[in-house]
């Protein structure tokens, strides 16, 4: 066990800086012969939050989810041409109701809210080795843009994110690519609950091992996401 906690520990420290794919069956083109059955319906397989390989569905080129939070609402754009990997990611991630009483455990103003450490242990510990393949940025990451948090090593984004609330254009040469832009309540965003900043940053690891368990323990007045939703 705790070989265990210090691997986590070691994946996430670096972190601080920071299917639906199935078989479709062709419609019939005539009646089977007789005496012999049909074949069997293929179904698209149903996501498992704790398979991360299950979750493949492509993206659209662009889509709004509405996240309810603690605070209130806000929207966001995602736009697939910014960065198709990490947008086919976030895509899945919501469809699939990951984000469901997700804390925002790190706010700061004039700087950054991250969130994306699922509040079941189990299943944040299962997403912490479902690295994605970085790529280039094709926007800048300014206020009220959206990236993931990336270690400095490649490929190194899972599930946690920013919302940048200022201009962090530094980390445009640092491989972070902005893939989704807020649209509406950036007000909502900004009044986050604060009071901890940087608190729980370096405790990460134990996020993952206890999940929102241990967060209501250290952090109970952590503002959180109620739902998150795709929206027309």
């Amino acid at each position: 066990m705790q070989n265990r906690r210090e691997t986590i520990a070691a994946l996430v420290v670096a972190m601080t800086l920071g299917g639906m794919l199935g078989a479709q069956v062709p419609a019939g083109s005539g009646s089977q012969p007789s005496g012999k059955k049909a074949a069997p319906v293929t179904r698209p397989a149903v996501p498992d939050l704790h398979d991360p390989s299950s979750f493949q569905a492509k993206a659209p080129a662009a889509f709004k989810v509405t996240f309810e939070t603690s605070k209130g609402t806000f929207v966001v754009e995602a736009i697939r041409e910014w960065a198709p990997i990490g947008v086919d990611r976030f895509y899945n991630l919501v469809n699939s109701g990951f984000f469901k009483d997700v804390r925002f455990f790190r706010v700061i103003p004039n700087f950054l809210v991250q969130f994306g450490i699922h509040g079941d242990p189990a299943i944040s510990q299962a997403w912490l080795n479902a690295r994605l393949a970085d790529e280039p940025g094709k926007e800048s990451n300014r206020r009220g843009m959206l990236t993931y948090v990336k270690a400095e090593v490649a490929n190194s984004r899972t599930t946690q994110f920013f919302i940048h609330l200022r201009d962090n254009t530094s980390l445009d040469s640092q491989g972070f690519a902005p893939f989704a832009r807020v649209i509406q309540g950036m007000d909502v965003i900004e009044s986050l609950n604060s009071k901890h900043a940087e608190r729980l940053t370096d405790l990460q690891g134990e996020i993952y091992q206890g999940g929102n368990a241990f967060l209501t323990t250290k952090a109970p007045d952590l503002d959180y996401i109620k739902k998150a939703t795709v929206t027309p």
